[in-house]
């Protein structure tokens, strides 16, 4: 027994190391891979005979700056907008560009709702209750059809949250919690191991009036 504890006790040490380094190897990895813009003769290789590890990283940084730099301003807006409006008029890249942009759009902007409050809510069926962020409000022509007020959840999986189910549940449905979002999903990427703490006294459900009062407060 003394054996299993000691073995169990040095895999909860290596094990989140292990993957925090991989997860750490692969994005630097992944972001050197941007070197590729440079031409060949200015490359760390071709001027020092030898790779830089990471430099990928500091240059896909810089590049973000400078991009975010010429988006903020009048002309860099006007930029983007002409080139929005070119790729608009390719069949294929529209439907794509345009989907993803809405939906960067929200879970980035500084004044998007997406993923804002975490929810307790019943799924998938009456009595079984799950972790689900709220998204928003049901569109207009969805919620006329609704016999009374829903709001727009995403529920995650466990443990990979990426993948998940986008639902319309009733508010009389619907308990906002005392957690963060970040808080939320470490309870569900461990798969309810790591329990976050109380703020307040508790979940309480959420009123008719608070689905749309939660849009504006955030």
């Amino acid at each position: 027994m003394t054996l299993r504890r000691y073995l169990i006790a040095g895999l909860l040490v290596w094990v989140p190391l292990g993957i925090t380094i991989w997860v750490f190897y692969f994005l630097v990895t992944t972001l050197d891979q941007t070197l590729l813009l440079i031409p060949e003769s200015l490359r760390p290789k071709a001027l020092f005979g030898f790779s830089i590890p990471g430099l990928g990283v500091l240059l896909s940084f810089g590049l973000l700056l400078i991009t975010g730099a010429i988006a903020a301003n009048f002309f860099g807006a006007r930029l983007i907008l002409m080139w929005e409006a070119m790729l608009g008029r390719i069949p294929f890249v529209k439907s794509i560009y345009s989907s993803v942009k809405q939906v960067s759009d929200t879970l980035l902007s500084d004044s998007g709702n997406a993923f804002r409050k975490a929810l307790l809510v019943e799924f998938p069926y009456p009595g079984s209750w799950t972790i689900a962020f709220q998204t928003g409000s049901p569109a207009v022509s969805v919620a006329k059809l609704l016999p009374s007020e829903h709001v727009s959840v995403y529920v995650p999986t466990t443990p990979n949250p990426t993948s998940g189910y986008f639902v319309m549940l009733p508010v009389s449905r619907v308990h906002e919690l005392d957690m963060t979002v970040d808080e939320a999903l470490k309870y569900i990427i461990s798969m309810g191991v790591v329990a976050p703490k109380p703020h307040w006294s508790g979940a309480t459900p959420m009123s008719p009036a608070a689905a749309p009062a939660l849009d504006q407060r955030n």
